[in-house]
């Protein structure tokens, strides 16, 4: 069965940088898109940032360059580099893929605070 695992998330101050793992099984990795979503204190899950099979790369508008999402496709891993962290980027992050139906992750809490 399809299962993702988060990794990677914690405590930093703003400015700070965080990176988030997503181990995937269950699935062809490498033929399927994945994408990282967060869902903040009281807001809707929103859209981070979504890598293809074949690398090409979609960011929110409110990642502007701080952000990069990449994948290792021999490891069965999606990253999420984040830096210059901002207190609104707190949230719960998750890993996702479209496998004939959505599947997450448990999340991984990103909590950014001085």
């Amino acid at each position: 069965q399809v299962q993702l695992v988060e990794s990677g998330g914690g405590l930093v101050q703003p400015g700070g940088s965080l990176r988030l793992s997503c181990a995937a099984s269950g699935f062809p990795f490498s033929v399927y898109a994945m994408s990282w979503y967060r869902q903040g204190p009281g807001k809707e899950r929103e859209l981070v940032a979504v890598i293809s099979s074949a690398g090409s790369i979609h960011y929110a508008t409110f990642v502007k360059g701080r952000f990069t999402i990449s994948r290792d496709n021999a490891k069965n891993t999606v990253y999420l580099q984040m830096n210059s962290l901002k207190p609104e980027d707190t949230a719960v992050y998750y890993c996702s893929v479209a496998v004939n139906q959505d599947y997450w992750g448990q999340g991984t809490q990103v909590t950014v605070s001085s």
